[in-house]
């Protein structure tokens, strides 16, 4: 490695020395994001918001393609609006940011920026929907919202960040389950096939669903460090939202009847999740179908008559092929270029110099594995398109294998805790449903419910906890 190259990647710690602190050099490093004068408020840079422009992509063509439109809702909700909802606001209520003056003068009523939006679509819905024709209401929000948390982390937990909120109006609770399920579908395929991060589908407990729900269905993904991150939440609220602001409309039957809403969102904390997935010692790794800057091209001895115009060709071509596409002809040494885009974990590298000009070809560099391979310039496209396919499923595997590698059944507390604290990772165990085991196991063995896997196992017929019958299988974790 050159010296310069080596340089650069010193700059970050080895993450099996201090995972947290790999973390954050990562995200300052490979310039994702900033810190500001206020505590727990970040600047989301260039290249940190151009992965979310990419994931927000991704997100809203399958949000169109199932029927639903964008919307935008005021960001202060009054305080009264609040109090509609009692399990909402005593869910959120610690962590509300309050406006009480209005420029010099006290307002006559507090005003809440938004921690979510529930109360202010119900609001708007009461005045809106009258009959079964007006039914269903698919809407979706790009927004930021507030949430005033004690503690904070890069993409991880802000006070303010940014996500999309959908909500959703049905004539039926099945409609609405169904749509509830079906979001949660997207998010993993999301997930899945666009961030090569393999999820388990589940639903959370009554304890850990969001406020106001009668289920929250949840994508749990497992990090580097084997600890979970919930990457995306859809929750099913029954009537309950509909009747406190008093919704109703005339059905088929011209019957008045309470409608069944939904939730469902996701946010920038993903982007902690890629970092905390297939980041490595050298800095960020990203899934191409995300990465800003697909393939940077990087010309070998510039400054010889030709190469530029060379590279530049290349470029141009992938371009038009409708690759993201960079070509970095600075006057910085090549072993440092190398080392800042492999800190900013571009997918692939393209080297092209005076004696692959000779030989119509260039070198592919693959970020993941590091291999570098020789290939034509002759059909660039076709082979570009190729390995970040390649990378893509590389990146789902190693993922994929870290999880089941991972995840572990236990049949008692004891067992639990001692996987825990000697392996780390996903414990799943028999549960008979009772908040007090659920309490147990995060006293005795420090790990919350990740979720009730859609996909049920049958690992006995006794809780693992306390002995009783059991009603699920379930996935306990250390959660982000």
């Amino acid at each position: 490695m050159a010296q310069d190259n080596k340089k650069q990647v010193e700059q970050i710690t080895d993450m099996e020395v201090d995972f947290t602190q790999w973390y954050t050099d990562v995200c300052t490093k490979a310039e994702l994001i900033d810190y500001t004068s206020v505590k727990g408020m970040f600047i989301y840079r260039p290249y940190g918001y151009a992965i979310w422009e990419n994931i927000q992509h991704e997100l809203d063509k399958r949000f169109k393609a199932t029927g639903h439109t964008n919307v935008a809702m005021p960001m202060l909700i009054p305080e009264s609006l609040l109090q509609k909802e009692k399990d909402h606001v005593e869910g959120f209520a610690p962590e509300c940011a309050w406006v009480t003056h209005g420029g010099s003068e006290k307002l006559e009523e507090r005003l809440c920026v938004r921690p979510t939006s529930e109360t202010v679509f119900c609001d708007h819905w009461s005045h809106i929907v009258h009959s079964w024709r007006d039914l269903p209401l698919l809407y979706n929000q790009w927004c930021s919202v507030l949430r005033w948390e004690k503690t904070s982390r890069p993409f991880l937990r802000h006070r303010e960040f940014l996500w999309q909120e959908g909500h959703t109006l049905h004539a039926t609770a099945e409609e609405a389950i169904a749509e509830t399920e079906q979001m949660l579908e997207v998010y993993a395929d999301v997930c899945e096939n666009v961030l090569a991060m393999p999820v388990v589908r589940g639903l959370k407990t009554d304890k850990e669903k969001f406020a106001g729900a009668e289920r929250t269905y949840t994508i749990e993904c497992m990090m580097h460090d084997k600890k979970a991150l919930q990457s995306g939440t859809s929750h099913f609220f029954g009537d309950g939202f509909a009747k406190a602001f008093g919704i109703a409309f005339a059905d088929k039957n011209n019957q008045l009847t309470t409608p069944h809403e939904t939730s469902w969102g996701a946010s920038t904390r993903i982007i902690g999740g890629i970092i905390m997935t297939h980041g490595d010692n050298r800095g960020l790794v990203l899934p191409p179908r995300v990465a800003p800057i697909q393939v940077i091209v990087i010309p070998v001895a510039q400054h010889k008559e030709g190469v530029l115009e060379a590279n530049r060709a290349v470029m141009d071509k992938l371009t038009a092929a409708g690759f993201r596409v960079k070509m970095d002809d600075s006057d910085k040494a090549p072993g440092w270029k190398f080392a800042e885009y492999e800190m900013k974990g571009v997918p692939l590298r393209l080297e092209l110099g005076p004696k692959d000009m000779e030989k119509n070809q260039c070198v592919l560099v693959r970020r993941d594995s590091g291999e570098k391979v020789f290939v034509s310039l002759d059909g660039i496209e076709e082979t570009v398109a190729r390995m970040l396919d390649d990378i893509h499923d590389g990146l789902f595997q190693k993922a994929k294998k870290n999880l089941e590698e991972n995840t572990f059944p236990a049949f008692s507390l004891a067992e639990a805790k001692a996987i825990q604290e000697e392996k780390g990772g996903f414990i799943k165990t028999m549960w008979c449903g009772g908040l007090e085991c659920e309490l147990k196991m995060k006293e005795e063995a420090g790990m919350t419910s990740r979720c009730i896997p859609l996909k049920q196992e049958h690992l006995g017929d006794t809780c693992a906890i306390c002995g009783k019958p059991a009603q699920k299988m379930i996935y306990w974790g250390v959660a982000y």
